[in-house]
């Protein structure tokens, strides 16, 4: 059995970052769940907001070491009239938090814990464990990411990046090369001047030139610096270009007469959705708006969002809008292409057959990953056509979302991590 030790000392100024990280991991699976039953409740426009999230006191209690009292012992309470030794007596309600049941005047217990949780870290736990499927890394781009490598060394660079092992060596080769003539010089007038000491007498103006001149030599040689600004290396770092995660969202909305105000702002809370998590995930992202009735058009994220234009419904106006746009702009050869659909699933008769058609030749070959979102219950021509779609493609999946606590659970559904479970 593992035995874990909590320190329970008080953390001193910015150090309760860690615990809180360690806290939220540790009960990681009652924090999601909260999260899912608060998202249930929400409003779109209230997601990006804190929340108070509640633990039972049984999930958080931690053992604790203590004395205990050993052997057998009877105790006696004075006073006692009701019970007798073996009697078990029932909990006393009241006091346990819940807030429910009759007053008692005995009991006591402890409330659930509660804490908030930040919107960073709400965020987070919403849209855990979900990616754009199929991402890849495309061609070096005209504004390439680019990644820093090792390269030798130079003689300019940052103190961080100094070498010490190789500038003392090349220290130590220069104290060796400049001083190498004076050294040999100074050997031989040693070599002289203790001849002439042992020499009869007569040679003391000779002595006197030897030992100034060995002073010279030696005051030469202490002069050279021990470290030279020429001496210094720096790891030298190059940088180099590597391909780039390029990505784009088509983005399509029916917002033609047969989708009244809740599937339109079914489809809205979709798109919402996906909104946030493409900007919270990915920097280098475009998203791409069409809104389509028997015309498309590409329309701002204001007009996406806002716009109350209305009409009949064709839906592969959108779809041909997509590939002309996704072959003039985006390149599958350098762009990871995406794109999602939000429908009632009501379109003209004949028009199903051709948006099989346009999705299966021309988009689906194109697209990493294309994701369609039925905001009514009734399969109508359109899903039934996207259904052989779904059967024949890998990159093709569909789902409906009824009821606004749908959205969420469908989202997840669509953007799992490829090996993930919603």
């Amino acid at each position: 059995m593992a035995l874990h030790i909590v320190d329970r000392r008080l953390a001193g100024k910015n150090k309760s970052i860690g615990n809180r990280e360690r806290f939220l991991n540790r009960h990681k699976e009652q924090i999601r769940e909260a999260v899912r039953k608060a998202v249930a409740g929400r409003s779109i426009r209230d997601m990006e907001q804190a929340e108070n999230i509640t633990i039972p006191k049984k999930d958080i209690s931690e053992p604790v070491f203590h004395h205990g009292q050993g052997g057998v012992r009877d105790t006696v309470h004075p006073g006692n009239v009701d019970h007798l030794r073996g009697d078990r007596i029932r909990r006393p309600s009241g006091g346990s938090g819940g807030g429910k049941g009759q007053a008692s005047d005995s009991g006591e217990g402890e409330d659930d814990f509660v804490f908030t949780l930040s919107k960073e870290e709400f965020m987070q736990i919403f849209f855990e464990n979900l990616a754009l499927p199929h991402l890849i890394r495309s061609q070096i781009g005209e504004s390439p990411e680019w990644k820093s490598h090792r390269a030798g060394y130079t003689r300019d660079g940052t103190p961080s990046n100094l070498s010490v092992v190789r500038s003392m060596r090349g220290a130590l080769g220069r104290r060796l090369a400049l001083g190498a003539a004076a050294r040999r010089e100074l050997k031989l007038k040693q070599l002289q001047l203790a001849e002439l000491e042992q020499a009869p007498f007569g040679h003391a103006p000779e002595i006197r030139a030897l030992r100034l001149e060995i002073d010279t030599l030696t005051r030469r040689l202490k002069n050279i610096p021990y470290l030279d600004p020429l001496d210094l290396r720096f790891r030298g770092r190059v940088k180099t270009p590597v391909p780039t995660s390029k990505a784009v969202m088509f983005c399509l909305m029916d917002v033609s007469g047969s989708m009244d105000e809740d599937r339109k702002s079914l489809s809205k809370q979709f798109f919402i959705l996906l909104y946030l998590f493409l900007t919270r995930h990915y920097e280098k992202i475009d998203i791409v708006y069409i809104r389509h009735h028997t015309q498309a058009q590409e329309v701002c994220e204001e007009d996406f969002f806002h716009a109350t234009e209305s009409g009949g419904t064709v839906v592969s106006s959108a779809l041909e809008l997509m590939q002309k746009i996704a072959l003039q702009r985006y390149s599958p050869t350098e762009w990871n292409i995406y794109g999602a659909q939000a429908s009632d699933g009501d379109n003209y008769s004949s028009d199903s057959g051709r948006c099989r058609e346009i999705l299966s030749e021309k988009l689906l070959p194109l697209c990493r990953y294309y994701a369609y979102v039925q905001v009514a219950e009734d399969e109508q021509n359109l899903w039934q056509e996207y259904t052989q779609l779904a059967q024949e493609h890998d990159n093709f999946a569909m789902r409906k979302a009824t009821d606004p606590s749908k959205i969420y659970p469908v989202f997840r559904d669509l953007f799992k991590k490829e090996g993930e479970t919603a």
